[in-house]
């Protein structure tokens, strides 16, 4: 049975093996043909004219893109992440497998809205995340959806509105000169190659640990990174210090071109070093070991005192920091922002000038210089006081 309409506002009709009716229109010549998914004809025809106001208003999607669900946006997502190489692949699928995919996994793309993510936005505030990592995870989101929109045929027509919030909790920690001998005291030859590194050029340590033999060159003092090898896959080359250059003579001989330059005493490659790090800083004095529950200072091999906790994270200088602080040891000994950002790897200067911070110690020197300027100034309007009031030697003195 089917309901004929006017040319233009499509019809309904029964299939003889379904008991729902069926609605058939048509957008710029192409037929459509769905289920309306009811029995009574009335639903059904205020779900065609629905279909119709849709394509009226340029809103019409189609029946196949309304079944794409997020998690088909994602795998599309994390597979353009694999073909390009990038290498924050692991990120963005723990991105997606952690937080995301509890969320939005069994969610249709169409049924996104700008309120569901400020939900989710809400929720991840509640567990406690910070707003950069929300703001990460809201981005991976949001390029699933672009990707979903240029793909062919697009499955997404519709882009919600994905808020960026404000990042207070950007780091500020560095490693003073006083500090880096407390650091690296009692470690092994790796360790304190790696560290003086990272605080000599701020290199990144997925930079340092995929490091080869012949990348180094002792006789000219140079390292070189090769394109691709990067973060930004830019390549750089930098000429060795005396420091570095005696410990990386010492990592690398008896070694092939091939091999990694940072090995453990028994030849195997760093990949990881989180413990040895951690004990290090805690060594040092610039980490410490907290209660996972409470935040209060606890040793890593015994509970907490406060809750009985047994659960322990280590709060404190990470290696990353080692970035800031090349990046303040470089502008400190006058060397020009443009090539500190050559060495460091930063591209942009609106992301140098994050690294690039002013200590306390810092801030102190510039007021003990400014003072020191006042004083001398100070001085030299008296000593000009004193010449103008001074007796002129050609002028008589009378004496009663």
């Amino acid at each position: 049975m089917t309901t004929r309409r006017t040319k233009g506002s499509g019809s309904i009709y029964k299939r003889p093996d379904s008991a729902v009716y069926w609605l058939k229109y048509s957008r710029h010549g192409k037929p459509y043909r769905e289920s309306s998914g009811e029995t009574d004809l009335r639903k059904a025809e205020r779900k065609l004219k629905v279909r119709l106001s849709e394509i009226t208003t340029g809103q019409f999607i189609g029946p196949q893109a309304e079944r794409i669900k997020v998690a088909e946006l994602a795998d599309d997502f994390l597979r353009e992440y694999r073909i390009n190489e990038r290498k924050s692949i692991d990120d963005a699928t723990a991105r997606w497998n952690l937080h995301l995919k509890p969320f939005f996994g069994h969610w249709k793309a169409v049924d996104v809205s700008s309120n569901s993510i400020s939900e989710y936005i809400d929720q991840r505030q509640q567990e406690g995340a910070k707003n950069a990592t929300i703001n990460r995870e809201v981005a991976a989101l949001k390029r699933m959806f672009r990707l979903g929109q240029q793909s062919t045929p697009a499955k997404v027509l519709r882009m919600p509105h994905f808020p960026h919030l404000r990042e207070n909790n950007v780091r500020k920690g560095f490693l003073e000169d006083s500090q880096y001998n407390k650091l690296v005291a009692g470690t092994e030859l790796w360790f304190r190659a790696l560290v003086e590194c990272g605080r000599t050029y701020g290199w990144r340590i997925s930079e340092l640990l995929t490091m080869k033999v012949g990348q180094i060159d002792l006789l000219q003092r140079v390292i070189r990174l090769d394109p691709g090898t990067t973060k930004n896959s830019d390549g750089r080359e930098v000429f060795l210090t005396d420091a570095l250059h005696s410990l990386l003579t010492a990592c690398v001989t008896g070694k092939a071109k091939d091999d990694a330059v940072f090995t453990r005493p028994n030849g195997i490659a760093v990949r990881s070093f989180r413990d040895a790090w951690e004990k290090a800083c805690v060594n040092a004095g610039v980490g410490q070991f907290v209660c996972y529950s409470c935040s209060k200072s606890m040793s890593s091999e015994s509970p907490c005192g406060k809750c009985n906790g047994k659960r322990a994270k280590y709060s404190g200088l990470i290696f990353h920091d080692l970035r800031r602080t090349a990046a303040r040891n470089l502008r400190r000994a006058g060397i020009s922002e443009t090539v500190i950002m050559k060495i460091g790897g930063w591209r942009t200067r609106s992301v140098f000038e994050r690294y690039a911070i002013v200590s306390r110690g810092d801030i102190v020197e510039a007021m003990q210089k400014l003072e020191t300027n006042r004083r001398e100034t100070e001085q030299g309007h008296d000593i000009g006081h004193v010449g103008e009031s001074a007796p002129n030697s050609s002028t008589p003195i009378i004496i009663n």
